[in-house]
């Protein structure tokens, strides 16, 4: 089941993982990635704008939603998870495809680009700077604006039962946070999904991995690809008044990683595809091809 309208549910097996995505329109294939602490049902006011052009696929990330949920810390590499939506796209028949992601959606749809640069026809990132630059020069603000980072990559399972005492609490906490969202701003089917999908235990499990493979293990292969620079046409979205536009200059963060950059600044926070669901349409449609 999915909130999406118009759009049918389905999963594939990849990579020994079972990946769950929702599919409709017709035309170019387009990819959408969520985020945390969300699923799929985060693109639910703006995936049936652009199946009018496009095919859209939006699957759960592994580790998220209705995705396997593998253990260890090393089944949660943003190149796993990358490779996990080039497979999912190979399999629907997409050899090139255009992808978009926000947060850590955003983080594999990177990954993706630098691992697979053949099967991507556009990369959008919404509300990141790359990870590698985040981390290397990490300040107090970020630190603790960001102190999710750290606190979900502590071992298991310190952060799985603090979480699991009350999951709704700590999970929304996060959607009111990094930069200006109520909890009134997101759709309530779209916050039913986020919870009916947070709530489980391998779910908190799956997210807090991600996080520790953040640590672990990515910091590390974004390391061996610093002086790689993207070369499909990119556009780089973030929220005005969010945290990151506060810390950083967004679009420069980019500069020297992405060859054919555009940028776009979207009102609100970082959860603005909730809070801006039209700007968000607008911006893309502008970018995407016609």
């Amino acid at each position: 089941m999915t909130i999406l309208a118009g759009f049918t549910k389905e999963a594939v097996r990849v990579n020994g993982v079972d990946i769950a995505y929702a599919k409709g329109g017709s035309g170019q294939p387009v990819l959408l990635l969520h985020g945390f602490p969300q699923t799929h049902a985060m693109w639910h006011a703006v995936a049936p704008h652009l199946a009018k052009r496009f095919t859209v696929i939006a699957p759960d990330l592994r580790g998220y939603g209705d995705s396997g949920k593998p253990e260890g810390t090393q089944n949660y590499t943003f190149r796993l998870m990358a490779n996990d939506q080039q497979a999912l796209m190979g399999q629907l028949g997409y050899e090139a495809f255009h992808v978009i992601g926000h947060d850590r959606g955003g983080r594999t749809a990177h990954r993706l680009t630098l691992d697979h640069p053949d099967a991507v026809l556009s990369l959008t990132v919404m509300d990141i700077v790359p990870t590698h630059l985040l981390l290397e020069g990490l300040n107090r603000y970020m630190a603790q604006a960001y102190y999710h980072w750290f606190f979900l990559a502590q071992p298991f399972p310190l952060p799985e039962t603090m979480i699991g005492h009350d999951p709704d609490t700590y999970y929304e906490s996060c959607l009111t946070g990094w930069g200006a969202t109520k909890l009134s701003d997101f759709d309530p089917a779209a916050l039913h999904a986020y919870r009916t999908a947070w709530r489980t235990p391998d779910a908190i499990r799956g997210m807090c991995a991600d996080y520790r493979a953040t640590l672990a293990l990515d910091f590390d292969l974004d390391s061996a690809d610093l002086n790689r620079r993207i070369t499909c046409p990119a556009l780089v979205m973030y929220g005005a008044d969010g945290t990151m536009a506060q810390a950083y200059d967004v679009p420069s963060a980019w500069l020297e990683r992405l060859a054919q950059m555009q940028s776009a600044a979207i009102p609100g926070g970082h959860f603005f595809v909730d809070e801006y669901p039209d700007a968000t349409v607008e911006a893309l449609l502008d970018f995407l091809p016609s």
